[in-house]
């Protein structure tokens, strides 16, 4: 899914080590405090002793913390249990830990448990994903909409190995928004998103569930549910016994305001996929087309005979948040259409994105103009077809 967590376990300069922030990520991975000198040191065991025992300072101040610090963090480097390997992730970026358990038989098989491992990636990204998208905004059905953004956002994730298919851990860097950039958005931004919306889906899902009635799914876009999440939902708990999705904050930053320090965890059974299949269908149907004036290259023409209407797919520069678009023209306006494309000029274009198409295709075209570049950019587009071009031959 992206970069792995089990990298070579280089741990972070001791000088930058908060032996606070150690101790609290001792205590989530299950380690545990036996004895040590009360105010100095800590005697910490790894779960079932599965390991060498660290001794950890309580604060930097005592003249021995550096070395002792130095000391615990080679230890944990070369820890056979596979928590150290999570400790050191998280203290070299700090990161959100974001954990999912599918509950699903042991596979025998190793096609079976490959199968199994893929299916969990899968279902964690697509949630990710639909994470990020609400943090960029909400809406009943994304589409196309926003998803390189969001897709770019997830690019510092790490991943953790998931043996069997049944338990994956995700550490997402908290990071900060880029002031120059305001559709960037950090890891916390992110996580924040998923935990409100994972909540409010539990909630309106047991409202339904309880009464019959739907508007709680309603209410529940204001806090970032969408078709893309009931859909990751659905595919992670579809062939198990359920999932549960478990977050904790990067201790080395407070949790957001809003939030508990340690958010409970949620769970979804089979006995949810009826309401989140309804929901997901609900929100693809309710979420209106969007009326935009857009402005975008040619990359493809077709048409069934040498004359009359065809269709003509733009690669997006300005107007709408997708890539990519699709639209049918009338013979006119398609011939505007090839002459910009031949002679590398973009095209302005008005209509409507329509979601059905999951905001791909471009209704009521209309307004059909070339627009007028200078011969930098002119060159500049032109390349970028080519490659544009090149790249689809390849997929295809």
């Amino acid at each position: 899914m992206h970069r792995p967590a089990d990298a070579p376990r280089r741990h972070p300069a001791r000088e930058r080590v908060d032996p606070a922030v150690l101790g609290a990520l001792l205590t989530r991975h299950g380690w545990r405090r036996r004895g040590g000198e009360p105010g100095r040191y800590g005697r910490w065991t790894p779960p079932d002793n599965a390991g060498t025992s660290l001794l950890v300072p309580e604060s930097p101040v005592f003249p021995d913390s550096a070395d002792l610090l130095a000391e615990a963090l080679t230890a944990l480097e070369r820890s056979p249990a596979p928590s150290a390997r999570d400790v050191l992730v998280s203290l070299r970026t700090p990161s959100d830990e974001i954990r999912w358990r599918r509950e699903v038989a042991e596979p025998t098989a190793p096609a079976a448990a490959w199968t199994a491992q893929e299916r969990l990636r899968a279902g964690a990204r697509a949630m990710l994903l639909a994470g990020a998208l609400a943090a960029h905004g909400h809406a009943g059905h994304h589409g196309a909409r926003r998803r390189r953004q969001a897709e770019t956002a997830l690019d510092p994730l790490l991943v953790g190995p998931a043996p069997g298919g049944r338990e994956l851990t995700v550490f997402l860097p908290v990071g900060t928004p880029d002031p120059g950039g305001p559709d960037i958005i950090g890891g916390r931004r992110i996580t924040a998103a998923l935990l409100r919306a994972l909540q409010a889906a539990r909630d309106a899902t047991d409202y339904q569930r309880a009464t019959g009635r739907t508007e709680a799914f309603d209410a529940a876009l204001e806090a970032g549910v969408c078709h893309e999440l009931t859909e990751a939902i659905t595919a992670l708990v579809r062939g198990s016994q359920g999932i549960r999705v478990t977050l904790d904050w990067a201790p080395a930053v407070p949790p957001p305001q809003g939030f508990a320090t340690r958010p409970e965890p949620v769970e979804f059974s089979p006995g949810d996929l009826p309401a989140l299949r309804a929901a997901g269908a609900r929100y693809i149907r309710d979420e209106p087309s969007v009326p935009v004036r857009l402005t975008g290259t040619v990359v493809r023409l077709r048409r069934e005979a040498p004359g009359g209407a065809g269709v003509v797919r733009l690669r997006v520069l300005a107007g709408a948040d997708v890539a990519q678009v699709r639209m049918a023209l009338d013979e006119d306006d398609y011939r505007i259409a090839g002459h910009a494309h031949l002679v590398g000029l973009p095209l302005r274009v008005s209509g409507s994105l329509e979601s059905r198409g999951g905001f791909r295709r471009l209704t009521g075209a209309s307004d059909v103009a070339p627009v007028q570049v200078d011969e930098a950019e002119r060159d500049r587009l032109l390349k970028s077809l080519h490659g544009a071009f090149l790249e689809e031959a390849r997929d295809d």
